[in-house]
């Protein structure tokens, strides 16, 4: 310890002040502890007031050393001077100041570090005014590191005895030592014998440091397979407590099986034949336990499946019946097993009476009936040319007549599986003698003379009838067109219309003939006028023209003809007329004359319309 030249005057003044001076006395204020986070800097309160006036004052400050009951001076002060200490952990780091009107100093410490955890001592010494001395325990806090957790990898089993390790929790680098307490949810767990055994490692890490490691230890039981762990870390701070939790852990409980469940995968709904079924089974062990699969009728007999599965390819209904699932428990042996009910429902194909084709002749009746067995209730519906003629598995086919005949099909169906469905068929015929739509009432039409007229004829009849025509009145007819279906048969003749002509279609089968009668009018053709149009008027014009000048050529030859045998007296200047009964303007006047180019230019006056004609025409 160092020690100023004076001290000894000092020392000496001071035990010289306590016996001349017994009665004076100085009181001392300081507080019990100062808390402050680790690198911050920390405030050393040193209050005193003396009873008298000093006429010096020396305030030293002391540190308890670690782990001895030994102090260390780190400062002095008087009126003079104030001088810190070289060689202390304090050393560049405290300062000294004064409070208030003289009556305390402040410690300043500054970076303050883990080991300034200490005691600190204030020594007042006011000479014959009194001394005195106070302590301050100055508290230094690290908060720790996050807690980390980490869960036991394998399983743990529910019949293990005792309490099996299921976690650890670290926290590091904490001052002072931090706790840790573990949860099972949200619920505290606490150390229980056989139950909860939590095992606690403190370590001081040479940097000053605590890290404390915490192992929980629990005996699990099945519900705990949903369960959440987790720890949490409390620490001192200047304020006071703090706490901070870890992230949350599942563990993998092993627990045996006690219940199995099996059930129908798929197909979703009803079962029918031809589907492929997928039976699940599970149980509520962990580790999910080996199955073997079954049925009820057949124990002895195990079927190929693929660990919880059982897959039935194309079932039919032999495969109905109760399938079993069953596990072993290796630790207990004790064996559970599940069991279901797969129905496989089915719909034969349609029974159909009378089968295939039925005879009937016209007037006759039939009933239909069309069945098919099935292990859900069905519904029939008959069709004929794609039209629904019926509901129910029998069909009425009453008065049959050509129209009856035909191919009849039933459906069958099952509301309830719609993908079960059949059919099946029968096909009626129906015999009679032909038949023609208005056999019984004659054809009558009017027809154009020359003109050709199609005349057509059906006969609808089973067997298949033949078609043969006989027409009167006309030589000029053919059969233009025939044709078969199977049920009826088609001609049509072309007849041309010379006169009134009667005709008759003969329709026969081995049964019986149907006639058809047609009656034709023949009507005389009109020709019609053709509108006038100037360009055909003056065609028709020069037509006549040429005709009138050709007959008057010929009557002129004629009249010089019998001129020449004498039969027509005629005088050289005589005109001979040649008149109708009734002459009109409009009639050809022809003048004779002896000479002939004389004859041949009356002629012409004739023809080309001279209107200077004789008076006497």
């Amino acid at each position: 310890m160092a020690f100023p030249k004076n001290s000894f005057i000092l020392v000496f003044l001071l035990i010289c002040s306590l016996s001349w001076n017994a009665w004076a006395k100085v009181d001392m204020t300081m507080e019990e502890s100062v808390e402050v986070y680790l690198g911050d800097l920390a405030d050393i309160p040193c209050q005193y007031v003396f009873s008298e006036q000093p006429r010096a004052v020396m305030i030293q400050w002391f540190v308890r050393n670690p782990g001895s009951s030994s102090r260390e001076r780190i400062y002095y002060g008087d009126n003079t001077q104030q001088i810190v200490d070289d060689g202390t952990d304090f050393t560049g780091r405290i300062t000294v100041s004064v409070i208030g009107d003289q009556e305390g100093v402040l410690l300043t410490i500054q970076d303050v570090q883990l080991t300034d955890e200490r005691e600190f001592f204030c020594q007042v010494n006011g000479m014959a005014a009194g001394n005195g001395e106070g302590k301050t325990h100055l508290r230094v806090f690290d908060p720790p590191e996050a807690p980390v957790i980490e869960g036991v990898h394998a399983g743990i089993s529910v019949t293990n005895e005792l309490p099996s390790r299921i976690a650890s929790c670290e926290a590091r680098n904490s001052f002072p030592k931090p706790n840790i307490t573990w949860y099972r949810d949200s619920s505290p767990l606490t150390p229980t014998h056989g139950q909860i055994n939590v095992v606690t490692l403190v370590t001081r890490e040479f940097s000053g440091f605590y890290t404390v490691q915490s192992e929980l230890q629990y005996k699990v039981a099945k519900e705990d397979k949903d369960a959440l762990f987790s720890c949490e870390v409390s620490y001192y701070v200047p304020e006071g407590v703090r706490t901070a939790k870890s992230k949350v852990i599942n563990i993998t409980v092993h627990f045996p099986t006690t219940i199995i469940e099996l059930w129908k995968e798929s197909p979703q709904g009803l079962v029918k034949e031809g589907d492929t079924v997928e039976l699940r089974c599970q149980g509520d062990g962990n580790p999910p336990p080996p199955f073997t699969f079954n049925r009820e009728q057949e124990q002895e007999t195990a079927l190929e499946a693929s660990d919880d599965t059982l897959v039935l390819r194309e079932v039919i209904r032999g495969d109905s019946g109760v399938y079993q699932c069953r596990s072993l428990d290796l630790d207990t042996y004790e064996q559970v097993t599940g069991d279901m009910q797969l129905t496989i429902h089915y719909l034969d194909p349609a029974f159909v009476v009378p089968k295939d084709s039925e005879i009937l002749l016209k007037g006759e009746s039939l009933t239909a009936t069309c069945n098919a067995l099935s292990s859900l209730e069905t519904a029939t519906v008959w069709f004929k040319n794609g039209q629904q003629v019926g509901k129910g598995h029998m069909l009425f086919l009453q008065d049959a007549t050509y129209d009856t005949a035909g191919e009849y099909v039933c459906e069958v169906t099952v509301s309830s599986l719609p993908g079960l469905h059949t059919s099946g068929s029968v096909h009626i015929i129906v015999q009679g003698a032909p038949q023609m739509k208005d056999a019984d009432r004659e054809v009558e039409m009017d027809e154009g003379t020359g003109k050709w007229v199609n005349l057509s004829c059906e006969a609808h009849a089973h067997p298949l009838p033949t078609i043969s025509w006989t027409v009167t009145g006309s030589q000029s007819w053919r059969e233009v067109l025939t044709r078969a279906t199977e049920h009826s048969t088609v001609s049509v003749v072309s007849v041309k219309v010379t006169s009134d002509i009667t005709a008759f279609c003969n329709a026969t089968n081995d049964i019986g003939t149907e006639t058809k009668s047609f009656s034709i009018r023949a009507i005389p053709m009109v020709t019609s006028t053709a509108p006038y149009s100037p360009a055909e008027g003056n065609g028709v014009i020069i037509v006549v023209i040429i005709l009138c000048i050709l007959l008057l050529a010929i009557l002129g030859s004629v009249l010089y003809f019998l001129h020449k045998k004498g039969k027509i007296p005629c005088g050289r200047s005589g005109k001979q007329e040649i008149t109708k009964e009734n002459p009109n303007k409009d009639d050809i006047v022809v003048e004779m004359k002896t000479n002939t180019k004389t004859e041949d230019a009356g002629l012409l006056k004739g023809v080309n319309g001279d209107k200077n004609v004789p008076s006497n025409q």
